[in-house]
């Protein structure tokens, strides 16, 4: 599980953040009144979280064979 760690933590830091800067940069600046697709959110969430798992790896990675 060591080993796994920087992705579990890149993934929720990525979707985490995502979710947050979407709620307070683009949810504040649209009208109640325009519907947003849920699903395109959570998969653009999804990506983020993927990406940052993968820069989290890379990391954790790094700092394995450094300290070795």
């Amino acid at each position: 599980m060591k080993n796994k760690m920087g992705r579990f933590f890149g993934f929720v830091f990525g979707a985490v953040v995502f979710l947050l800067v979407f709620k307070i940069v683009f949810l504040k600046n649209i009208s109640p009144s325009d519907e947003l697709a849920p699903g395109v959110v959570v998969i653009a969430s999804v990506l983020n979280g993927l990406i940052f798992g993968f820069i989290g790896s890379l990391i954790q990675n790094y700092f394995a064979r450094k300290g070795s």
